[in-house]
């Protein structure tokens, strides 16, 4: 059921977008990126802020997916945008008590490019592949910026499973520095433990079949680590997690369904560390991201080393089988009542929770925390 806030924002969200900036996350960043001090500068240097500006606009604008505005994600062209924060909801300050969650507020990341790749191989360690457009912009701007602090690249790898290994990557910029003790910086330099118990997605499927749209829902919620296999890589100035699907049986079953469909889908995608405590509260978001109506043969090929994980392989052929029934039961014919119940067991898995109802000020009826 709909919140009062959610049909607030459903109602005004591309309306105060297009009234304030066609892509208001980045107009906010052009002007943190001009005032930044990454680099020692007496503020007066034109030419520092032109270098920056030039990068950052390479990189938002040459990939072989389209940058352009929130809505034309949504009329059918394969694009990417930056969708604003306020159209996912968060964790309020007094969530803990109150259940009550509310509009995000900026992201502390500024959205950076996109792409849309594939290989013979899964695709990992972007970052640090050699061929990588970002790693090359990356080294680039961190060998120029001498003894000043360095901005700090993120990249969110969605690894999708299919014969040929598809990978939809968001790339993200933070020109300030990670502060000692923040749930970011605990993030960033804290155990894998900490990150999977961390690190949360929300994805709303804003345009595209029922099937899709069912099994998702409204707005779904989950704790990465805990629902699919990440793998963080992590440097002195880069961050990325490498989110394996395929590692999940019925979500590679559901991916494998919706990729039959992901040229009529458009998805919004908010990333963000999970606040637990009083004083982390309320949550914020990393960044978020839009892409819509991506055409499979669009996808650039990379050449990537096959990644050495014999524990994994071994996983795999012994849950060989049961992902083929997966598939087998996702794609059958099933009589009227089975359909609600099966996206509605997926989304109870893929959440780690049961879905939750709630009350018409926000706040979740249920016990349990998304």
């Amino acid at each position: 059921m709909m919140t009062a806030v959610d049909e607030d924002i459903k109602d005004s969200d591309w309306v105060e977008a297009e009234e304030d900036d066609k892509d208001p996350d980045w107009a906010d960043s052009e002007a943190d990126v001009k005032d930044s001090n990454w680099v020692e500068t007496d503020g007066n240097d034109k030419k520092t802020d032109d270098k920056v500006a030039d990068w950052v606009e390479r990189l938002r604008s040459d990939g072989n997916i389209s940058l352009q505005t929130p809505e034309e994600c949504v009329a059918g062209i394969e694009a990417w945008a930056s969708p604003p924060a306020h159209i996912f909801l968060v964790r309020g300050p007094e969530y803990l008590t109150s259940k009550v969650k509310i509009p995000a507020g900026n992201c502390l990341l500024k959205s950076l490019a996109f792409d849309w790749l594939k290989s013979s191989s899964k695709i990992h360690r972007i970052l640090q592949h050699p061929n990588g457009r970002v790693h090359a912009a990356m080294r680039e701007v961190c060998d120029s910026a001498g003894n000043a602090v360095t901005p700090f690249f993120w990249a969110f790898n969605l690894q999708v499973p299919s014969k040929e290994n598809y990978s939809a990557i968001a790339y993200f910029v933070s020109f300030d520095p990670i502060v000692d003790g923040s749930l970011i910086g605990r993030f960033v330099r804290g155990d894998d433990d900490f990150r999977n118990s961390r690190l949360k997605l929300i994805a709303n499927v804003v345009n595209g079949p029922w099937i899709v749209k069912t099994a998702v829902g409204e707005q779904a919620i989950c704790i990465l680590g805990r629902s699919v296999s990440c793998k963080y890589h992590q440097g002195d100035n880069f961050m990325e997690v490498d989110v394996d699907i395929g590692a999940s049986i019925l979500a590679n079953a559901i991916v494998h369904l919706a990729l039959g469909y992901v040229s009529t889908l458009t998805v919004d995608l908010a990333f963000l560390i999970e606040s637990q405590t009083e004083e982390e509260l309320p949550e914020q978001l990393l960044g978020t991201v839009r892409f819509g109506n991506l055409d499979p043969a669009s996808a650039v090929s990379v050449d990537v080393e096959e990644e050495k994980d014999e524990q994994l392989k071994e996983e795999d052929d012994d849950e060989e089988d049961e992902f083929e029934d997966a598939v087998e039961a996702a794609t059958e014919p099933a009589p009227a009542s089975l359909p609600g119940r099966w996206w509605k067991s997926f989304s109870t898995y893929i959440n780690g929770e049961e879905p939750q109802s709630k009350t018409r000020n926000g706040s979740d009826s249920s016990s349990e925390e998304g």
